[in-house]
């Protein structure tokens, strides 16, 4: 007979696995929505906004993408500053950057 604490405690960690993944995949919409902005930008405009090129912010944006989906996939240890570091390389695009190459 199981105690009802060993029931508690497979709750929590099932909430826990659930918030973990809601979290990884809202980072994940996030890090797509940088690279969708960052594609379609002319190169010229970051150079004129004296941003980095825009293979640079491709590569960050993508690496946001791939890390949040490592992230998603709770890839060990790591699963949770996964998700963490793709928020803040697409966050870093979305308010600096974008703004200063939008038409």
């Amino acid at each position: 007979m199981q105690s009802p604490l060993s029931d508690i405690w497979r709750f929590v960690l099932l909430a826990e696995g659930w918030m973990h993944l809601a979290f990884a995949l809202v980072c994940l919409g996030l890090a797509i929505v940088a690279l969708v902005k960052c594609i379609p930008k002319n190169a010229q405009r970051f150079d004129i906004a004296f941003k980095r090129t825009k293979g640079f912010w491709l590569g960050m944006t993508g690496g946001a993408v791939v890390l949040a989906l490592l992230g998603a996939a709770g890839a060990g240890p790591f699963g949770l500053i996964f998700p963490v570091a793709a928020a803040c390389m697409a966050m870093v695009y979305l308010t600096d950057v974008n703004p200063e190459v939008s038409d």
